[in-house]
C-alpha cells in the first residue's frame, strides 16, 4: 500500500492538545542522541540544550540497552512504537479519521518530523527558550482552567513537579518550532511566474478543475461609545497612585498586577516575557520597555488597547522581560445610549437612501482600520476583500448569510478588545456563488494554489536527498512498508 504521507505532512497549530501529545512523544528523545549497531543494541548520549547544541552527559558517556520497541532511527533521534501509538491518539484527538492511517504511514510521518528537527540542528537553526516561554505559559493556564490547579496538573502528567512539566513542555514545542523553520527555511526561496501559473492550471483536467465555494464581500460601520477626557483622566490618576505605592511604599508590582490589571497576565503578576523590538505588541509598549533600567517602572502611558505602567523585570540582551499594569477609563451607560441611538440614526438614513453605506462608513464609522475603504473588510486570511462562508467566522457569517447585496443588517453590539460594547452593521457589498475555477475570475486562488505545488515538490526535493545524506535505520517490522519518501534506500 502506497504511504499517503502527503495528507499527514507537519501541519502548523495552536491546538494545546496538539502540544501535551508531542510533550510525552519526545520528553526522552529530544534530550537523547540513539544509535543503534547491527546487534540491536543502542547507544544514547545527552542532545538539545537551550540553545540547540549537543551536550555529553557529565557523568557518562553514554548507556548500552537492548533496542527493544524502536522503530526507526533518524539522523540523532530514535523512534518507538509507543511514539507510533501516541501519534494515533494526537491525530484521533484533532479530529483525524485514524481508520485510514496505516503504521506504516504513521511511521513515516514521525521520520519526516525527526528529519526536519535533525537538520535544523545541522543548519544551527536557534530556537531559544524565550521565544517559547509564552506558549509553554498559555499551555498551563488551559490545563490549570481544565482540571483546577497547577498540583492536579503536575499530578495528573505524573511529573515530581511543575519545573518538570514545563522543561517537558518546553522541549516538545522546541521540537515544533524547528520543525517549522525547517520547512520555511526550505521554501523561502521559491517564487513562480505568470506562466508558471498558467501551465500549472490547463494541465489539470477540466472536470478536476477545483470548486470554489460560496463568497461573500462584506462592509462594516462602527459606532463606539466615547471615552470621555475626565475618564481618561481617572484612569491616569489612578495608576498614578498604585505606581506611587510601589515607588514610594515599597509595595509588590505583581500583587498590584493581580489585584487590578484588566487583561490575562493578571494572573502571572503581569509577566510578559522575553519582550523583543520586533515582538507583535504595540509600538509605545516596546517603546517604553525598553527605555526603562532594570526595576524602573514607568509613569502612565496610552496605547491603543488602554492604559499601562511597566516595569522592566530583566534585561536579557535582545530581550527585556517586563510586568505591567493596565486598566480601561469606564463608560456610562448614559454615552452608551447616545452611540446606540447615533447608529440607528445612522442605518435609517442609508436605508431612506439618504446616504450611501461607503459615504457613511467614511464618515461617522470608528473603525479606523476600515473606515477610509468605505468600511470594506479584508479576510485577513487570503489577504483580499472575499470571505468563504463555510470558514467564516460564525458571528460574522450568522449576521450576513441571509442578507442581499446591498441591504443593511440590523444593529447588533459587540465588544472590543477591552471588553466596551461597541455597535455595528453591516452591509454585503458582492455575492459570488459557488463555482468550478475560471483562469481569469479565479487568477489569486489559482496563484495560491500553483507556489504551494510548487512548495511542495521543493520540500519532497529536499527530503529525498537529506534521507540519502541522514543515518536511517528501520526496524524489520517495517521493511515490507511502501513509504512514499525512499527511507527504506538509505536503510543501514
Amino acid at each position: 500500500m502506497q504511504s499517503k504521507i502527503k495528507i499527514l505532512k507537519y501541519i502548523k497549530t495552536n491546538n494545546i492538545s496538539l502540544v501535551l501529545l508531542l510533550l510525552f512523544a519526545s520528553q526522552i528523545f529530544a534530550q537523547e542522541v540513539v544509535t543503534v549497531d547491527s546487534a540491536g543494541v543502542a547507544e544514547i548520549k545527552r542532545l538539545l540544550t537551550e540553545d540547540n547544541t549537543v551536550k555529553p552527559d557529565s557523568v557518562k558517556s553514554f548507556k548500552r540497552f537492548k533496542a527493544e520497541g524502536v522503530s526507526a532511527v533518524v539522523g540523532d533521534y530514535v523512534i518507538l512504537e509507543f511514539d507510533v501509538d501516541k501519534s494515533y491518539l494526537e491525530f484521533e484527538q484533532n479530529g483525524v479519521d485514524i481508520s485510514t492511517i496505516d503504521r506504516c504511514q504513521m511511521l513515516g510521518k514521525l521520520m519526516e518530523d525527526k528529519l526536519y528537527v535533525h537538520h535544523a540542528l545541522q543548519d544551527s537553526i536557534i530556537i531559544t527558550d524565550a521565544e517559547i516561554k509564552p506558549e509553554v505559559d498559555q499551555v498551563l493556564q488551559y490545563m490549570i482552567e481544565q482540571v483546577g490547579s497547577i498540583e492536579k496538573v503536575v499530578e495528573y502528567y505524573r511529573k515530581l513537579n511543575e519545573a518538570e512539566l514545563r522543561a517537558e513542555l518546553l522541549k516538545a514545542r522546541k521540537e515544533i518550532r524547528l520543525t517549522e523553520r525547517m520547512q520555511e527555511k526550505i521554501v523561502s526561496n521559491i517564487t513562480i511566474t505568470p506562466e508558471e501559473v498558467r501551465t500549472f492550471f490547463f494541465s489539470i483536467p477540466v472536470d478536476e478543475r477545483p470548486v470554489f465555494g460560496a463568497e461573500l464581500e462584506i462592509a462594516q460601520l462602527v459606532v463606539e461609545p466615547k471615552v470621555t477626557e475626565e475618564a481618561k483622566q481617572n484612569v491616569i490618576n489612578r495608576l498614578k497612585v498604585i505606581r506611587s505605592d510601589i515607588v514610594d511604599n515599597g509595595s509588590s508590582f505583581a500583587t498590584k498586577a493581580v489585584l487590578y490589571s484588566k487583561d490575562g497576565t493578571r494572573t502571572k503578576g503581569g509577566l510578559i516575557e522575553g519582550v523583543r523590538r520586533d515582538s507583535p505588541m504595540a509600538k509605545e509598549f516596546k517603546d517604553m520597555a525598553f527605555s526603562l533600567l532594570e526595576g524602573e517602572v514607568s509613569e502612565p502611558f496610552e496605547t491603543e488597547f488602554g492604559y499601562h505602567i511597566l516595569k522592566v523585570d530583566k534585561i536579557r540582551g535582545q530581550a527585556v522581560d517586563v510586568r505591567h499594569i493596565i486598566i480601561f477609563p469606564e463608560v456610562s451607560s448614559e454615552i452608551i445610549n447616545e452611540a446606540r441611538t447615533k447608529i440607528d440614526t445612522i442605518r435609517q438614513a442609508i436605508i431612506d437612501e439618504k446616504l450611501p453605506f461607503e459615504a457613511a462608513a467614511k464618515l461617522y464609522s470608528s473603525d479606523k482600520e476600515t473606515k477610509n475603504n468605505g468600511g470594506q473588510l479584508m479576510n485577513p486570511a487570503t489577504f483580499d476583500t472575499r470571505f468563504d462562508l463555510t470558514k467564516m467566522d460564525p458571528t460574522l457569517s450568522a449576521q450576513i448569510y441571509n442578507i442581499k447585496k446591498g441591504e443593511i443588517t440590523k444593529v447588533y453590539t459587540d465588544t472590543d478588545r477591552t471588553g466596551k460594547s461597541i455597535f455595528k452593521i453591516l452591509t454585503v457589498t458582492g455575492r459570488h456563488e459557488e463555482h468550478t475555477a475560471d483562469y481569469v475570475k479565479d487568477y489569486e486562488k489559482i496563484h495560491e494554489l500553483a507556489i504551494k505545488e510548487k512548495q511542495l515538490r521543493a520540500i519532497e526535493e529536499w527530503q529525498s536527498i537529506k534521507i540519502m545524506e541522514t543515518y536511517v535505520k528501520i526496524n524489520e517490522d517495517y521493511q515490507e512498508c511502501d513509504f512514499t519518501n525512499n527511507w527504506l534506500s538509505n536503510n543501514n
